[in-house]
């Protein structure tokens, strides 16, 4: 009898498969030192799965050493010897050598959850959600992967951890505006900005399975100060805050894809949009898009995630004022 077939349930995951096949041409030398690899585009399409599963096998080869992202070009084969374990790479701790016993031990006396937290953070805004794992935090650290489990129990706590430290980096205005509307658009703006800065967090936010967590708690707060002395129903609050903060992670989600998807080509969405104008102008060609047809006329148009967000908050704002306009004073006023 033949072997018996390998069920699903233990058949490896897409993207360690696709990693593996990427680290064999690696291997072998059909992809040398300083190439390209294939983007998470390419990727995408030549082994037909998800923008997330190509993130992810990436994410694997940097994590081994075999890559590395250069700006502006995208991610390339890493020289033989320059991965992260390479000596010349590897952090130093406290003045010992490195990979011996006592060095491991100055190196755990010195960490704390706080600098846990901060290297996660450093890994999710250098190089994405994707790229985030507890051994690659332990060698950011120059620690062993077990001992960060003294610090945050698993990645999902640590992701609260991570999304609650950047929250705390908000400084509100100390001129803040007092009416509903001002108050409102000046919180939208310090997400937008929260978002920029780190463009995973959006994708670890929820709104059906919240994090608990208090700086972005206190944001909303003073977020909803003014509506609280104009609505009185619990329910109407509620649903104010969570539109006009969901509105904000709504465009933020971009951001992540944005900013890997320029990594790996190397191409600005400006440079994108402007190399695809001429199959435009040919599908515009037969009249049949209007609209459009006017839109491709205006080569002016700024349009950005920052123009889509500045133009979709104004009129979210715009389709509140009647209902706040009109709302009663509330329990606090």
């Amino acid at each position: 009898m033949g072997a018996p077939e390998r069920s699903a349930a233990t058949a490896p995951a897409p993207y360690l498969r696709i990693a593996a096949e990427l680290r064999d041409r690696i291997a072998s030398g059909e992809l040398r030192a300083g190439e390209r690899i294939p983007s998470t585009r390419r990727i995408a399409q030549e082994w037909g799965v998800a923008m997330a599963t190509a993130t992810k096998v990436l994410a694997v080869l940097r994590q081994e050493g075999l890559v590395r992202a250069v700006p502006g070009v995208g991610t390339v084969v890493e020289a033989p010897g320059n991965g992260p374990d390479h000596p010349a790479r590897a952090p130093r701790r406290n003045g010992a050598r490195n990979g011996t016993r006592h060095g491991a031990r100055d190196g755990e006396s010195a960490l704390t959850r706080e600098r846990v937290v901060r290297a996660a953070i450093g890994i999710a805004d250098a190089q994405g959600a994707a790229a985030l794992s507890m051994r690659a935090i332990a060698a950011r650290l120059g620690v062993s992967t077990m001992v960060l489990y003294r610090y945050v129990p698993g990645k999902d706590e640590l992701v609260v951890l991570m999304a609650d430290a950047v929250f705390g980096e908000v400084e509100l205005p100390a001129g803040a505006p007092a009416d509903w509307r001002g108050r409102l658009e000046a919180a939208a703006r310090l997400q937008w900005a929260l978002y920029r800065r780190h463009p995973w967090l959006a994708g670890a936010m929820s709104f059906t399975r919240p994090l608990l967590s208090r700086n972005a708690l206190a944001l909303m707060e003073w977020m909803m100060a003014p509506v609280r002395e104009r609505v009185a129903d619990a329910s109407e609050l509620l649903h104010i805050a969570v539109t006009v903060a969901g509105y904000v992670r709504g465009v933020a989600v971009n951001l992540e894809d944005e900013a890997e998807a320029e990594q790996d080509t190397g191409v600005t969405s400006a440079q994108w949009l402007e190399s695809r104008q001429g199959r435009l102008e040919e599908i515009l060609q037969d009249g049949g898009y209007p609209v459009y047809a006017r839109i491709a006329a205006r080569r002016d148009i700024a349009f950005d995630l920052d123009s889509m967000f500045t133009f979709g908050l104004a009129r979210l704002l715009d389709g509140m004022g009647p209902l706040l306009a009109g709302s009663a004073p509330g329990p606090d006023a």
